[in-house]
């Protein structure tokens, strides 16, 4: 079976099947998405041992759901809401993704592209009842890091997602993590919000469109806000927030977990102060802060030649583009020549490389970012961006 065939299965089992299932999961990844979306839409048993009789009800259950999805038919119609399918292996597939036990696949809607937007990346996140010091610091923060050429994920929530996307849009691009299919704005009042979005950045579920939200995908969708990024902000949060949901997914898949410190007699940073007590979360106030947490994992770094990448993020032909470009600056013909030969790749490159904020224009034609002077301590609060 090809590629095609096995893109094919994952788009039948994200309308069929949890996203998370701890049975079906490592199913697919054992004998792949194909053979077994077969046996789903034949009423065969699957493969291997259904390990209890509440498996094997399940698998009945999709079994029956699969007669009636169409794969090609689904693909088509969220392509007509400007919604497309990203699978394991296709160019925008983020790599950090590839730690989690299962991801049948992302439907992805906006102008972004969610590998480059997530080489640079930071989840923050917080309580939908946010104060106005949760909001305030969301925002600095967001700014911030957008202004370092970050991007900014969160769950598009009132409160602290929101106030984190907004601030993040007014200098760079933010990543919007659902809980539903991508042609339902949840929650109704962010609409405008995730159009805004859409138009720099990308909104991502693993849900097809028609899914409505329901409470338990909040908790799923979380370990992927967590996934996508290699640190999560917790700005806020109460004793029994999501966000200490996100924050414990963030620890599984052994992400730098950071926390901001509030007042002490603000119910809302009772969770936060208690990740920073228990020694699970590093106590952050600012951007930089942040930033020098996840410095190994992607920020450029003073005296050094250029940006630290991970390996894994880019692909070889690209990492060839990016050792080609200089501080100084370099003419796009004189890259391709130093590095694939073909202009037309990187071109393509370049573009990509500039949008995770690894290379920028200049009079030349491209070359590495300077790194920004660190800023000396604030002798009062900061200002909110936006």
């Amino acid at each position: 079976m090809g590629d095609h065939d096995e893109a094919r299965a994952r788009v039948g089992l994200t309308a069929v099947a949890p996203p998370s299932h701890r049975w079906l999961g490592p199913l697919v990844n054992e004998h792949g998405a194909a053979p077994v979306w077969d046996a789903l839409l034949s009423g065969k048993p699957p493969p291997g041992s259904p390990p209890s009789a509440q498996a094997v009800r399940s698998w009945r259950g999709w079994s029956e759901g699969s007669r009636r999805v169409d794969p090609d038919r689904l693909l088509d119609s969220s392509a007509e809401l400007g919604v497309r399918f990203v699978a394991p292996g296709d160019p925008e597939w983020p790599g950090r993704l590839d730690e989690l036990p299962v991801c049948y696949g992302l439907w992805v809607r906006g102008m972004g592209d969610l590998r480059n937007l997530c080489l640079r990346s930071v989840s923050v996140v917080g309580a939908r009842s946010a104060t106005p010091y949760g909001t305030h610091v969301a925002a600095e923060l967001s700014c911030e890091l957008a202004d370092r050429s970050f991007s900014v994920v969160s769950g598009g929530a009132y409160g602290v997602d929101g106030a984190a996307h907004r601030a993040a849009l007014t200098t760079g691009s933010t990543v919007v993590v659902l809980a539903c299919g991508l042609d339902t704005d949840y929650p109704r009042g962010h609409a405008g919000l995730f159009a805004d979005v859409a138009r720099t950045g990308v909104l991502v579920s693993e849900w097809p469109v028609g899914r409505t939200p329901r409470t338990p995908d909040f908790l799923v969708r979380n370990r992927l806000i967590a996934a996508l990024t290699p640190g999560t902000v917790v700005v806020e949060a109460g004793a029994r927030s999501g966000a200490l949901n996100t924050a414990a997914h963030a620890t599984d898949l052994h992400r730098v977990l950071m926390a901001v410190p509030g007042p002490v007699t603000s119910a809302m940073s009772v969770g936060c102060h208690r990740l920073l007590r228990e020694g699970r979360a590093n106590c952050v106030t600012r951007a930089d802060d942040v930033v020098e947490l996840i410095v190994p994992l992607g920020e450029a770094v003073p005296g050094q030649a250029g940006p630290l990448v991970p390996e894994a993020e880019l692909d070889r032909e690209t990492a060839r583009v990016l050792s080609a470009v200089t501080r100084r600056g370099v003419g796009t013909a004189v890259v391709a020549t130093n590095s694939t030969g073909d202009l037309e790749h990187t071109i393509r490159a370049l573009g990509m490389l500039a949008a995770a904020g690894l290379v920028e224009r200049c009079e030349a034609g491209w070359r590495l970012p300077w790194p920004r002077r660190r800023p000396g301590p604030r002798s009062h609060p900061p200002r909110p961006c936006g």
